[in-house]
């Protein structure tokens, strides 16, 4: 047992069986004895290196000395001092002081020499300090940097606040000194670095020995950017007052004065707020800098402004939309401009993007198909097209196409607008089917009309377009011909929420719930009822036609300066995310929407040598024909062509109105009428020439055939769809009648999941000894090129399972 006394042992270096120290007066006794003994000692020689230390306690033998940190201390100063030397005298001033470096930023097609447009010309109009009011030049010191008269070139105090403050991990924090920034801007642009600061930390310092403080105000009056494409005080005031900068009341200077960290978004006609907000800060500093009284300050009325200037007609056609869209990508959060937008519109750089003018130029003729005005049968003036085409081997958008003239509308349907995709989602459940051990020979049911049980919710009726029934199919057959019973079940078993994943996985955004994109976990997502941005779906399909390796759409390919230097490159990167054999076997199905299905007309694209082309892809409809839509793919070529039409009030959406040879449709304007038609014509442009490539083969030994029937899925549908079909199958049609069944139960073992009866079951349960399967053998040859396809079946969103009528779905 350790004693009290163990413990003081232990703590002086000593153990219990150490013998006793001895009594005081015996150590006296020999005390002089032990000096002489001690005095002819020889001494142990001291180590250069003595760590752990020798001789302390088991804690502090392990703590460095006093002196050995001091000495590092003094170390590390005389070293950064050296540096500090080596820097300061290896930064020259600039020589061209009195120079201003008018730059603009130039945007090309693919191959760098057909320029698509540049950002904002420059405006500049140089003025000297001495023609301003004081308080113009001190509204601007008040705002970003209250010791510029005083300090050096830097704010030390600055530093070291925002160095703590980015080391903590918190918001990044600058602390550029109004001379810094002047610096920044007229000599060694725009710069992150801690090098970089530092080297213009100490120009800086220079300059500011230099030059007296009111010519560097000067400087940095007539250098920076205020937007609007104005550079330098004068050019600014005429943009937003109309009037010369020396006529600028308080008022008027504050709010320039607390743009400046971000003109282009805090801009008074953009963000009001924002800008008010700047203005009053500013008036307060000037209050507390002693450049104005608080008099003034309570005068002041928040400056009237002129609007912003439209856009000029270099932005006009497709250049404003694709410029657009450059701006978008490159100072989005995450991209290399999102903390500086400005550097886009005054770095002077050169910016090569992915667009292939050749294909754009198609993409526009494709839309210009489109009846309009006094056309015998013109489309409806709120029906919008979209078209993107996309290389799924890096990522690179070829073609993009969501308006017809940038200076009428800035509304990019592509990129902004949202349609539902209809049977289009469909792969994204097949795929989660075959990851969890499906089959494409398993057979369903695709009886129409079907109810299905949904754990919690009333039953689920679905019916199959027109009300056709197949009997017993595979999910080669249900694919081709979208059979929504099929796929309604299939969904059922493997879980909503697989193929909300699934779609995740291969690119949809993953947004919060209540926000616009976001895939609801309910049975009826399989048929496309969440709105989707179709540049959003054309990114999940080049995953797929890559063989589940997935790259980052993108538009810009490089970014140079004037001077040749290369400044960014576009993600190329790829990333296997799903098994490649899955997505070969996925495709394997998908061919057949192409070569007996919906999406025949896309059969008609050949090789060189007139050779079939690999094609894959599927079509789309949404409820009432809201949206029609068709994406197909070859291994070198995703190309998506959506259709949607706004209601004439402007409020909501509207069944697309038949046009052209379409507008007598029964069954209205599906994914294979129009936008089919459109693919085929822009991908024969746009593969003309191209060598014939074939996807993977798919090797279905290697899908796990025993699947988990009866997949859970979490929650139901929160929100039911529209409850009723577009259109009721004709008389003429050779369609089972819609006879609503009794509600059924299902069986209470699962049926096996490699058969299904080749009748539908009767109303109150499933076979229970399902008949053979159907023919196991892949789709028909494709019809030839001349074949006209059949009307595309209409795909409308299934309704809540929660409603009290049975009602039937159709969507393919």
């Amino acid at each position: 047992m350790t004693t009290p006394d163990s413990w003081d042992n232990i703590i002086q270096g000593s153990t219990p069986s150490e013998p006793a120290a001895a009594p005081a007066a015996a150590v006296g006794r020999g005390s002089r004895r032990a000096d002489a003994v001690a005095d002819h000692a020889p001494k142990e020689k001291k180590k250069f290196w003595n760590y752990p230390r020798r001789g302390k306690g088991p804690v502090m033998r392990w703590l460095p000395s006093w002196k050995f940190v001091l000495g590092c201390f003094v170390g590390l100063l005389v070293i950064a001092g050296g540096v500090f030397a080596a820097a300061w005298f290896t930064t020259p001033i600039p020589q061209n002081l009195d120079a201003v470096n008018d730059q603009q930023t130039t945007i090309y097609y693919s191959d760098g020499k057909t320029e698509i447009g540049s950002l904002f010309l420059e405006k500049r109009i140089l003025i000297e300090n001495g023609d301003l009011p004081e308080y113009v030049g001190n509204a601007v010191v008040a705002s970003e940097d209250s010791t510029f008269w005083t300090n050096s070139g830097v704010d030390l105090r600055g530093i070291a606040r925002a160095l703590v403050n980015n080391l903590r991990g918190g918001p990044r924090q600058g602390a550029s000194t109004l001379t810094q920034q002047y610096v920044e801007r007229y000599y060694t642009d725009t710069t992150t670095s801690y090098a970089g600061k530092a080297k213009e930390a100490i120009l800086a310092v220079k300059i500011n020995r230099e030059l007296s403080k009111d010519d560097i105000l000067t400087g940095y009056l007539n250098t920076i950017y205020w937007g609007r494409g104005a550079y330098g005080i004068e050019a600014a005031s005429q943009a937003y007052y109309g009037h010369s900068a020396k006529d600028m009341t308080i008022s008027e200077a504050a709010m320039l004065a607390g743009i400046i960290p971000s003109p282009s978004r805090w801009d008074p006609a953009i963000d009001l707020e924002q800008a008010q907000a700047r203005w009053d800060r500013t008036l307060t500093r000037m209050v507390d800098g002693g450049f104005i009284t608080a008099a003034d300050k309570s005068a002041a009325t928040f400056p009237e402004f002129l609007p912003k200037p439209e856009a000029t007609n270099t932005k006009g056609g497709q250049a404003g939309f694709l410029m657009n869209e450059v701006t978008r990508e490159l100072t989005k959060a995450g991209g290399p401009y999102a903390d500086k937008p400005e550097a886009l519109e005054t770095d002077g750089l050169i910016i090569i993007t992915s667009i292939d003018k050749k294909l754009q130029k198609e993409a526009v003729k494709v839309a210009k198909e489109i009846p309009r005005g006094d056309d015998p049968h013109p489309a409806a003036e709120g029906l919008r097209m979209g078209l993107v085409s996309i290389d799924p081997k890096n990522g690179e958008i070829l073609a993009l196409y969501g308006g017809d003239d940038y200076i009428k509308e800035q509304f990019n349907f592509a990129t902004d607008g949202r349609y539902q995709p209809g049977s289009t989602f469909k792969p994204f459940t097949l795929i989660a089917a075959l990851e969890q051990g499906h089959s494409l020979y398993e057979t369903f049911n695709g009886s129409s009309p079907q109810t299905f049980a949904v754990p919690g919710s009333k039953p689920w009726r679905v019916s199959n377009f027109a009300g056709e029934s197949y009997g017993a199919i595979n999910l080669y057959k249900a694919t081709a011909d979208s059979v929504n019973t099929v796929y309604a079940k299939l969904n059922i078993e493997v879980g909503p929420a697989s193929t909300v994943d699934v779609a995740h996985t291969l690119g949809i955004p993953d947004v919060p719930e209540g926000h616009p994109g976001f895939l609801l976990d309910n049975p009826a997502n399989v048929l496309g009822t969440d709105t989707l941005r179709p540049y959003d779906m054309a990114s999940a399909y080049a995953t797929i036609a890559n063989d589940g390796a997935k790259t980052t759409p993108h538009l810009v390919r490089s970014i140079t300066s004037l001077q040749g230097d290369a400044l960014y490159n576009g993600p190329t990167e790829v990333q296997q995310v799903i098994d490649p054999n899955v997505v070969a076997c996925a495709i394997d199905a998908m061919k057949g929407v192409i070569n007996t299905g919906s999406g025949v007309t896309a059969s008609q694209v050949r090789g060189p040598n007139g050779e079939k082309r690999d094609i894959a892809g599927k079509t789309g409809t949404a409820q009432d024909n809201k949206a029609a839509s068709f994406i197909a793919f070859t291994p070198q070529m995703v190309t998506l062509v959506a259709l949607h039409q706004d209601a004439a009030d402007g409020n909501g959406e509207e069944s697309i109105t038949g046009f052209g040879q379409w507008a007598y449709m029964r069954n209205g304007m599906t994914g294979g009428t129009f936008p089919a038609t459109a693919w085929k014509d822009f991908m024969q442009v746009a593969l003309d020439g191209v060598e014939v490539e074939k996807f993977p083969t798919c090797d279905l030994s290697k899908i796990n055939a025993s699947p988990s029937p009866g997949a859970s899925f979490t929650g139901i549908p929160s929100e039911a769809p529209s409850e009723s079909p577009s259109e009721e199958p004709s008389p003429s049609q050779s369609a089972t009648p819609d006879v609503k069944p009794t509600q059924t139960q299902e069986p209470t073992q699962a049926p096996v999941q490699t058969q299904a009866p080749t009748v539908a079951p009767t109303q109150t349960q499933e076979p229970t000894t399902p008949p053979p399967p159907v023919e196991t053998q892949t789709p028909d040859p494709e019809p030839t090129d001349t074949v006209t396809p059949d009307p595309e079946p209409t795909d409308t969103p299934t309704p809540d399972p929660t409603a009290t009528e049975g009602t039937r779905s159709r969507n393919r």
